[in-house]
């Protein structure tokens, strides 16, 4: 998450973008986010298994601030707060709680993965 280029900026793992991305917005989980008051979403990945995001989790926040921000302006070059699309379209459509499609299992568990960069 982060608000602009000179800010904070965090890369996190969730197995749910969007109750992450709120619990952030409403400080509700202790930690670094809450913190530095992080609640845009600026960037965000899919990936298939957990394993997968964990490793570009990892591979992300080794990086030079400068290439997380190339990286970042490659997809959203305004900075953006990404989840406020999910917010409107919530308003929108009267709905709880917008949801992207993820691929469950036969049980229907979510095994979607998703790494994502956030700041103030």
């Amino acid at each position: 998450m982060n608000d602009y280029r000179q800010g904070t900026m965090y890369v996190g793992v969730t197995n749910n973008l969007e109750r992450r991305v709120q619990e952030h917005k409403q400080k509700v989980a202790d930690g670094f986010t809450k913190e530095y008051g992080l609640t845009r979403l600026v960037y965000f990945e899919h990936t298939g298994e957990a394993m997968s995001a964990i490793e570009r989790e990892k591979q992300i926040k080794g990086w030079l601030r400068r290439r997380k921000i190339e990286l970042i302006e490659s997809m959203n070059p305004n900075w953006r707060d990404l989840s406020t699309e999910w917010e409107q379209t919530a308003q929108r459509d009267n709905v709880d709680s917008p949801s992207l499609s993820y691929p469950r299992t036969a049980r229907g568990r979510e095994i979607q993965r998703d790494s994502s960069l956030r700041s103030e």
